[in-house]
C-alpha cells in the first residue's frame, strides 16, 4: 500500500506538472506572447529579431494571421457575466435549432460573427447580431443568434429552453483577463439532474446526479466543476449513486440561473480537464503494471 501511494503521488505530481506546462505553452501560442494577443506565436530569428509563425512574405502565413485575429480560440473562466433572455427558439426536423438571446445593454459591444459565447456553459458560435448576418456588435446591440446541431441538443439542456426563459452567459476570455474561476472549454460532458435543494440563512446546498454515472470518478471533493457555466467547488461526492453537492452563496444565486433552479431541473456539467487527465493517466499506468 505504501509503494502504491508513493507511485500514485509521483504520477499525479508529474502529470500535473506536464499539464501545467502544456497549458502555459498553449496559452502563450494562442496569445502570441505578451503584447501579441491573437496574432500567433513569435519565433526567434537567427542573429536577433523575430518573425511571426508562418513566415514573413508568405501568403499562407498572412492569411492564417488574419484568421487568428478575426477568430480567436475560445476560452472561458467559469465566471458567469450575467443572464440572457430567450427571445426565440426555432427547431427544424428535431436535428437543428436556432437560438436567439437578448442580452443586457453593452454586452455585445465589439462582438463579431463567428465569436464564441458560453451559454449555460456550452460554447456556441454567433451567427447573427441584431438579426443581421454580417456586422460587428455595438454597445447598442441587443440580440445574438446561435445555431444548435443535433449533438448539442442531445448532450446539453439547451434543447429544453423556452421563450422567456433565462440562460447564463460568458463571452470568451481575452489574453490578460483574470482567471477568477478555472479554465473552461465550453465542451459539456453530460447533464445532471437536481435531486435535492437545502436552504439555510445565507447558503444553498444543491445535490446533483450525473446522467452518465461513469463520469463521477472525475468529480473530487474540493475540486473544480462547471455547472451551467459556473465555476464551482465540489462539496461531498457519492461515487455509488453518482451524486455530488455544491454550496451556493447569495451572489451566485442572484447573478446566475442557478437561483431559479429546483428539484428535477437539468444543468450542464463540464469536468475539469486536468483532473480528467490525471485520473486517466494513473488508471492507465496501474493497468499496464497490473496494479
Amino acid at each position: 500500500a505504501t509503494q502504491y501511494d508513493a507511485r500514485a503521488m509521483m504520477m499525479t505530481s508529474s502529470v500535473a506538472s506536464v499539464a501545467t506546462l502544456r497549458s502555459r505553452s498553449s496559452a502563450a501560442m494562442r496569445g502570441g506572447g505578451v503584447g501579441g494577443a491573437g496574432r500567433g506565436a513569435r519565433v526567434s530569428r537567427p542573429g536577433g529579431g523575430c518573425r511571426r509563425a508562418g513566415g514573413d512574405g508568405d501568403d499562407g502565413g498572412r492569411r492564417a494571421r488574419r484568421r487568428m485575429r478575426g477568430a480567436p480560440r475560445a476560452l472561458f473562466t467559469g465566471l458567469v457575466q450575467g443572464k440572457a433572455r430567450v427571445e426565440a427558439f426555432e427547431t427544424l426536423d428535431g436535428e437543428f435549432a436556432r437560438l436567439t438571446l437578448g442580452f443586457p445593454s453593452g454586452t455585445l459591444d465589439g462582438i463579431r460573427i463567428g465569436a464564441s459565447v458560453a451559454v449555460n456553459g456550452t460554447c456556441l458560435t454567433v451567427t447573427r447580431v441584431d438579426g443581421v448576418d454580417a456586422c460587428v456588435g455595438s454597445s447598442a446591440s441587443k440580440t445574438a443568434s446561435f445555431d444548435l446541431i443535433v449533438e448539442t441538443l442531445r448532450a446539453t439542456n439547451l434543447g429544453k429552453l423556452q421563450v422567456g426563459g433565462e440562460v447564463n452567459y460568458e463571452r470568451s476570455a481575452r489574453v490578460g483577463d483574470e482567471i477568477g474561476g478555472h479554465t473552461v472549454s465550453g465542451h459539456v460532458h453530460c447533464t445532471a439532474a437536481i435531486t435535492a435543494v437545502e436552504d439555510t440563512e445565507h447558503n444553498r446546498k444543491v445535490v446533483f446526479k450525473l446522467s452518465d454515472v461513469g463520469l463521477i470518478k472525475y468529480v473530487l471533493p474540493k475540486g473544480f466543476i462547471s455547472v451551467d457555466g459556473c465555476s464551482l467547488t465540489v462539496g461531498e461526492v457519492n461515487k455509488t449513486t453518482g451524486e455530488f453537492n455544491v454550496w451556493l452563496i447569495p451572489e451566485t444565486l442572484r447573478v446566475t440561473v442557478l437561483g431559479n433552479k429546483s428539484v428535477g431541473d437539468d444543468v450542464n456539467l463540464e469536468i475539469e480537464s486536468q483532473t480528467q487527465v490525471i485520473v486517466d493517466t494513473i488508471e492507465r499506468y496501474m493497468a499496464e503494471r497490473g496494479m
